[in-house]
């Protein structure tokens, strides 16, 4: 079968990543829990439900589509709500006094929208990574 390997899975079925229970890749191991866009396109975004930040985000930027934000979602570090920063290689958590909606697309849009956010901040450890070593 062309293209039996994905990333430290071994594929032996079309439907494995389905059919399949507990993690697959090395990566799903290492990071305890299912990478879902990979086999299930219902993962992706469903636009009906961005958030007005997301909205006015991709209008100012010029984008018809979230492209490089399709694959985050709220995750769990330790138990809390979190979303994985993949710019500082870490988990980034929802602060404790914010409600989450019951819908996981809406929870994904939450995070999308906290990760724009926290990138954007005066607090992300890439700004002050910026100052300390910044040349010009």
């Amino acid at each position: 079968m062309a293209g039996t390997s994905y990333k430290g899975s071994q594929i032996t079925d079309v439907d494995q990543f389905i059919k399949g229970g507990g993690e697959e890749s090395d990566r799903e191991k290492e990071i305890g829990q299912h990478i879902g866009y990979r086999y299930d396109v219902n993962m992706l975004p469903d636009y009906e439900r961005l958030t007005p930040f997301l909205k006015d985000y991709m209008e100012h930027m010029g984008w018809d589509d979230l492209n490089w934000l399709e694959d985050i979602h709220m995750g769990y570090e330790e138990g809390a709500p979190a979303v994985f920063d993949r710019n500082i290689n870490g988990w980034v958590t929802i602060p404790k006094d914010m409600t989450l909606p019951d819908n996981q697309q809406d929870r994904d849009m939450m995070a999308r929208e906290l990760l724009i956010k926290f990138q954007m901040s005066p607090n992300h450890p890439l700004v002050q990574l910026n100052k300390a070593y910044r040349k010009f």
